[in-house]
């Protein structure tokens, strides 16, 4: 099998190890003649599974008793309806505008009657290239929360310094940088993310989320019901089952590798690398701003369109697959989640040297 390093935003690379292990008992899981595919979500085999999942995450994350943590479907676009659903009837939603997922979030949001959105800053004026700032003044301590993108996958952009939200409740959307940078789950209100980035396969979405802020609206649909699937083990209908093992797999790797304080400490080293190229090139750029950037999805640009295409087509001719960045951004973009190998950015910044000196160093 040929090596490729895989730069994709999600579905993204995972452990090989984790792989290996998965391919290992597929066809006969513990010895039950069966695949884990093929489990029944009331069986024994899969209760253990699930409940090993949530175990290993809560440890992973420091999650405090008095969270629920869910394993849905619908991916996070589902949660875009869902949280303002059960936390935001009647009330008021405060959103940060910092990019397309963002974006879409409000969007969801506004499509409910009885939910008041309002958008306190927003950093579209320049592309989201920066983190807007966010001022308590501007939040009213009424609002049931304050939604943000804790990275913004497509643009590079990062959320380090959590904004202070007075009493109301901060809910994240993590998909792209939870269990790689260590937050405080206690600073949060709700977190969820799409598995498909540092997690596992696509299919499975996280929820975390405080258990007084659910179980308060009337919705119409039990699927949609935080509460319904909290007092049902993430069981009220038939989960994803081969996702949440993957992920109980990959939360056994994190904690093997140290934990999550490891993984942002590596994934810090990995990104260095590749800006520090940025920094120094004579061709390639990032557009995002310094202090806001992202250590898992990073965004570059020669600053010509013709270079950008040159440079994609010669880097997956090399083996270097999905770095195209995405369309409403273009040029290229890197995403360095977990499982990424740093060998694969140091090859990535010896392709990129060779292509300035092949291609006259100038922007």
């Amino acid at each position: 099998m040929k090596t490729v390093y895989n730069f994709s935003a999600g579905p993204a690379v995972l452990p090989k190890s984790v792989l290996e292990k998965a391919q290992s008992e597929l066809v006969n899981y513990e010895n039950s003649g069966m695949s884990v595919m093929e489990l029944s979500h009331r069986s024994s085999l899969f209760e253990s599974i699930i409940e090993r999942a949530e175990t290993l995450l809560r440890e992973l994350m420091t999650i405090p008793d008095n969270y629920k943590v869910l394993f849905l479907q619908g991916g996070a676009s589902m949660q875009f309806t869902m949280v303002p659903l059960n936390l935001a009837q009647n009330k008021k939603a405060i959103y940060v505008n910092t990019g397309s997922w963002a974006k879409k979030a409000i969007s969801e949001a506004k499509k409910i009657d009885n939910v008041d959105v309002q958008v306190i800053a927003s950093s579209e004026d320049k592309n989201f290239s920066y983190i807007p700032d966010i001022h308590k003044e501007d939040i009213p301590q009424d609002a049931a929360y304050v939604h943000i993108t804790t990275n913004n996958t497509i643009e590079g952009t990062t959320i380090y310094d959590l904004p202070d939200t007075g009493e109301v409740p901060i809910v994240a959307d993590m998909s792209s940088n939870i269990l790689s940078i260590d937050y405080n789950v206690a600073d949060f209100g709700l977190i969820y993310a799409g598995a498909q980035k540092n997690i596992g396969p696509a299919g499975l979405t996280v929820v975390i989320v405080r258990d007084d802020l659910i179980g308060q609206a009337d919705i119409l649909s039990a699927m949609l019901d935080y509460d319904i699937h909290a007092k049902n083990g993430s069981m009220y209908n038939t989960p994803p089952t081969y996702g949440i093992y993957m992920a109980k797999l990959v939360f056994e790797w994190i904690k093997e590798q140290g934990g999550v304080s490891q993984m942002e400490k590596q994934n810090k080293e990995k990104a260095a690398i590749l800006y520090d190229e940025l920094d120094s090139s004579a061709l390639f750029s990032s557009p995002v701003n310094p202090k806001d950037r992202s250590i898992n999805n990073i965004p570059f640009i020669t600053g010509n369109d013709k270079l950008d295409k040159k440079f994609n087509q010669e880097a997956l001719a090399a083996g270097f697959e999905n770095l195209k960045g995405h369309r409403s951004v273009g040029g290229m973009r890197a995403s360095l989640y977990n499982a990424f190998p740093k060998d694969g950015v140091m090859a990535l910044v010896e392709l990129m040297k060779q292509f300035e000196a092949e291609n006259g160093g100038t922007k």
